[in-house]
């Protein structure tokens, strides 16, 4: 019979890796607490109609790379490509938005049906930072600062590069349009098949073209910073000075754009050059106008989004978040029908004692030989050896595996001090 293989694009997560994951959300949770950010948990299934008004129904998300299937009652239902749109759905739906301030963020998987790649996966995982209810740069310089943060208590302050834009109001945007497409239009015959589409569709988003034929021209287009409004340019120039106010460094570039029209103002993207084309480790902007759109009061909204799997891309290839991903830190060998009974009981009581540290008690009859073989291979860096010797002698042997030093014998009555001395 044929083994059965995980889905294309799906990956396992194995625990050596899970544990970095799991010390990756540990630091996330403690930054995001440092700015009183509360985690919301939002369902993975939503109605496809939710992703249809956010997204846009003739974007690529929708029409190719959503996972979207009738279900019993007959209703459309789709795994979520993003958390944007669920957040903003479950604030209108309980009340929490309208005139109230929320800062809320969130972690779980995604799904797109895209080309598999290192780092990029069809089931991913995101952490996503949504801020409802402020206008004001201040809080975009905020979350921009509370990222700043995150990349240092990670070690990837040195990594990652800010990227800054403004897409100004709608208005704004609007009389630029006219003048890019204008300017692409007299260049059409330059343009590559999506380019082509886009100037009917989405024209900004041939500013974000990777193709490297289509880079001189678009560096020769008019630059959307140079067309804000007054409005825009206040609260471009007041971030710029929020940041430079506490060392954040940045980069304006005019090229960082969002396709819908519910974007504007600020845009920031966090990219690195140490994971070959896939850059983008963080993104984000200001959404002022999709609470509108999704059928609530408009309420000032601005959000990121960073890929886990890019994150743990970057820590692995620079030896980061270094933590014990082998196994416990004590194994207990047991030696005798009576040690094993008395070993459980005593495993037990380390545990409620000793919180911090992790213990496998040998379960299953083997030899002492073959405890220890498995002790050593379970990564432990000391051994709690309990035979009939130290049942007599109420005492445990203390054998150190990762270190050349000599065992110790303590009194059980003294196990605890000496675990906490040790460890």
């Amino acid at each position: 019979m044929a083994k059965i293989q995980a889905v294309r694009g799906v990956n396992d997560i194995l625990p050596a890796q899970a544990r970095i994951m799991q010390a990756l959300e540990k630091v996330v949770k403690e930054v995001f607490d440092q700015y009183d950010y509360q985690q919301i948990v939002l369902p993975i299934i939503e109605k496809t109609e939710l992703f249809q008004r956010s997204i846009g129904e003739v974007t690529d998300v929708v029409e190719k790379e959503m996972y979207t299937f009738i279900d019993r009652n007959s209703e459309s239902l789709t795994l979520r490509p993003e958390g944007t749109a669920g957040c903003v759905r479950a604030g209108i739906e309980h009340g929490m938005l309208h005139n109230q301030v929320q800062r809320l963020w969130y972690m779980g998987p995604m799904f797109r049906h895209e080309r598999p790649q290192k780092g990029r996966y069809r089931q991913f995982y995101q952490i996503g930072v949504e801020c409802f209810g402020l206008h004001g740069p201040d809080i975009d310089a905020e979350i921009l600062a509370m990222l700043a943060r995150l990349w240092k208590k990670l070690g990837l302050s040195s990594q990652v590069k800010l990227q800054i834009n403004s897409l100004g109001t709608l208005a704004s945007r609007a009389a630029y349009r006219e003048k890019l497409v204008a300017y692409f239009s007299q260049h059409s015959e330059e343009l590559d098949e999506d380019s082509q589409r886009r100037l009917q569709t989405n024209p900004l988003r041939i500013l974000d073209s990777k193709n490297p034929a289509m880079r001189e021209l678009v560096e020769k287009a008019p630059k959307l910073t140079e067309h804000l409004d007054l409005e825009s340019q206040v609260h471009f120039n007041q971030l710029k000075g929020y940041l430079d106010s506490i060392g954040v460094e940045y980069e304006v570039n005019p090229y960082l754009v969002r396709g819908l029209d519910y974007y504007s103002h600020t845009v920031f993207e966090w990219v690195t050059d140490a994971l070959g084309a896939q850059g983008t480790v963080c993104a984000g902007g200001r959404y002022n106008g999709l609470v509108e759109k999704l059928g609530a009061m408009s309420t000032p909204a601005i959000g990121f989004a960073m890929g886990v799997e890019r994150l743990l891309l970057l820590i692995e290839t620079n030896n980061l978040l270094t933590i014990n991903a082998n196994g416990p830190d004590v194994y207990l060998i047991l030696a005798g029908e009576q040690a094993e009974r008395f070993g459980f009981k005593l495993a037990e009581q380390l545990r409620d004692n000793l919180p911090q540290l992790r213990f496998m008690m040998n379960a299953g009859p083997t030899s002492i030989k073959n405890q220890f073989k498995r002790a050593d291979k379970s990564g432990a860096r000391l051994a709690i050896v309990i035979g009939e010797d130290e049942l007599v002698s109420n005492v445990a042997t203390l054998k150190f595996l990762r270190e050349d030093k000599p065992q110790q014998v303590v009194s059980l009555s003294d196990l605890n001090a000496a675990l906490l001395a040790l460890f």
